[in-house]
């Protein structure tokens, strides 16, 4: 066996640069399981992708999470539950583009917490374009179609939504601002009741999740329009990209989690790097793409400046259009 020594004049001077240098920062790793409040309903979205995150995360770095519904309250009954818990990094919460930069920018809204002050972004997960579908026995079958449809109409061509100032009502109203039509938003309680009426032929159109209609669109009670993307949605690449030719229609409704404000730095970033190992996984990201959400796995500054200026945006169209919650 050949020993290699260092003369001992360089190992002085190695130890001594050593002893000058700032000490390595070790990864935060979590020493007991995460819990993740969901705040809405089991089988949503959001519930599924917390769940095939939670299993990705196991798989891939053997971290146990616990996953709980605390649904109601546009999910604020799970944020203020996560914001009222101890900064450690063991309870966090589904933190959503609705959430965090939707509701704030909507009169009318109870917000129970001040966002910015009480909760911290972790990570983003996910995030989905959404799909303007119309009636199965709409006379249009694309957007040019619509256009014309509604200017016939006069205004009173019609668009449902899960409720005043949800995603689905402000994405159809942005809609209609990119193509200069006036239409009449018919608000509903919930995205089932909604699609239900659009699938029944009483409504002309929604602007909804892909995942969420894509069985719809599949098996004829809906008619797809087209993605709020620029490029094609793995899971349902026959609709076009919307925003290929109007930009404006670019909607990525993402969805992350959060902790307790006075989570520390060391925490939030080794918790964003566990998630984003997760998402990233290809048999996690393959899962997630199955259900039409697009892998994100961003945390820290990256994850609050989307906040800003997604809030910055939604404001405009509530502005613009006069929106009040209800």
């Amino acid at each position: 066996m050949t020993v290699f020594r260092m003369p001992r004049r360089a190992l002085l001077a190695g130890a001594a640069t050593a002893a000058l240098a700032p000490a390595a920062q070790a990864a935060w790793v979590p020493q007991q399981p995460i819990r993740i409040l969901i705040g809405y309903p089991p089988g949503g979205a959001v519930d599924i992708l917390v769940r095939v995150v939670a299993e990705g995360m196991q798989r891939v770095r053997g971290v146990a999470v616990v996953a709980e519904v605390r649904s109601g309250a546009y999910g604020f009954i799970a944020a203020q539950a996560a914001a009222r818990s101890a900064p450690d990094g063991y309870t966090l919460a589904s933190a959503i583009m609705g959430l965090m930069s939707v509701l704030p920018a909507i009169p009318g809204i109870p917000v129970p917490l001040d966002l910015d002050r009480e909760l911290m972004p972790v990570s983003v997960l996910a995030g989905t374009p959404m799909a303007l579908v119309a009636r199965p026995d709409a006379p249009f079958s694309d957007v040019e179609g619509l256009v014309a449809y509604a200017r016939q109409r006069g205004g009173a061509a019609t668009y449902a939504s899960s409720g005043n100032g949800s995603i689905n009502h402000l994405g159809a109203a942005l809609f209609c601002g990119a193509v200069g039509v006036t239409m009449t938003h018919v608000s509903y309680r919930g995205g089932a009741p909604a699609t239900l009426d659009v699938s029944a032929g009483r409504i002309d159109i929604m602007v909804a999740n892909v995942a969420e209609v894509a069985p719809q669109i599949r098996g004829g009670q809906l008619k797809g329009l087209g993605v709020t993307a620029a490029e094609p949605t793995p899971l349902m690449p026959e609709l076009p990209p919307l925003a290929a030719r109007i930009p404006a229609l670019e909607i990525n409704n993402w969805f992350g989690v959060a902790g307790p404000a006075g989570l520390p730095a060391e925490v939030r970033d080794g918790l964003a790097e566990i998630f984003a190992a997760a998402v990233r996984d290809p048999q996690t990201a393959r899962i997630l793409m199955e259900r039409g959400l697009i892998p994100i796995g961003e945390g820290g500054a990256a994850f609050a400046e989307r906040i800003r200026r997604d809030r910055a945006r939604w404001a405009q169209v509530v502005q613009a259009n006069n929106i009040r919650g209800d």
